[in-house]
């Protein structure tokens, strides 16, 4: 491996256990200044002393969260977008460069593939695209898989998510962010099938934090690597807290009671 994508991705993935808590931060671009998206180098202060691995940011988000004390934390700039205002949501296209990425300081770079949308094929190309810069420059990706479209009924079929992981793979993903199946054997299946760390995404809030602890959970013991998760964690009451507990059970093996406990003695 490319010395200089080893030592970013180390800023990334956890050198021990080789799994991430990542935390994204792009949803500006897609729906607006969400609740705990206003004061950015607040949420950063609380993201990064809750023991978060990375964010994902977009290009122009760094100044705003940028704070020059506190923990450190890896950088993944974003470089696709879409608008819920669009009348093709979906489709995503690049708004930045790997060379853009560098030059904010970024440790790796991240983009969005809907598979199934009738603009399929353009976001493929991007991707092929991105990732020969990726690899030239030595930057980790992370691709953002998911199959949204008229011949996708449903999103988190095994099968399905299992397709989005592999395409992340085959073209040169060095982290893969599909959706958890909803249950350990069927997302084993996911991660078995990929040379490269697995991690879930968030999706909608959720009911409660545990029923977060323990999807997060679930997928560590189904061989998962971690998580990429934002309204769950930027919109929880206390984002540190639960970070602390998520990081209990990521890198520390707790089980959902104990990191429980964690969250009961934090908040």
């Amino acid at each position: 491996m490319h010395l200089g994508k080893q030592i970013r991705l180390e800023r990334i993935l956890n050198r021990d256990t080789r799994r991430a808590i990542i935390v994204p931060l792009d949803h500006g671009v897609t729906v607006g200044p969400l609740s705990g998206l206003t004061d950015m180098r607040r949420t950063l202060s609380q993201i990064a002393g809750g023991g978060a691995n990375a964010v994902v940011m977009h290009k122009g988000l760094v100044r705003c969260g940028h704070r020059g004390s506190g923990p450190d934390i890896g950088l993944i700039i974003h470089l696709s977008a879409s608008t819920s205002l669009s009348p093709f949501p979906n489709a995503k296209t690049l708004v930045a460069s790997v060379e853009e990425a560098l030059r904010l300081g970024a440790d790796g770079v991240s983009v969005h593939v809907n598979l199934g949308d009738e603009n399929e094929r353009e976001m493929l190309e991007d991707m092929g695209r991105v990732s020969a810069a990726a690899a030239s420059w030595g930057m980790p990706m992370l691709a953002m898989m998911y199959a949204r479209g008229p011949k996708v009924p449903n999103e988190y079929d095994p099968e399905v998510v299992a397709h989005c992981a592999r395409v992340g793979v085959e073209l040169g993903a060095d982290l893969v962010k599909v959706p958890y199946t909803g249950d350990m054997d069927t997302f084993q299946q996911v991660v078995d099938a990929c040379c490269v760390p697995v991690v879930i995404a968030g999706g909608p809030k959720m009911n409660s934090v545990r029923d977060v602890l323990q999807v997060v959970s679930d997928s560590i013991k189904a061989g998962g690597a971690g998580l990429s998760i934002g309204r769950n964690i930027f919109q929880a009451e206390n984002p540190k807290s639960l970070l602390r507990a998520m990081h209990g059970i990521v890198h520390d093996d707790l089980s959902v009671d104990q990191a429980m406990e964690v969250l009961a003695r934090d908040g």
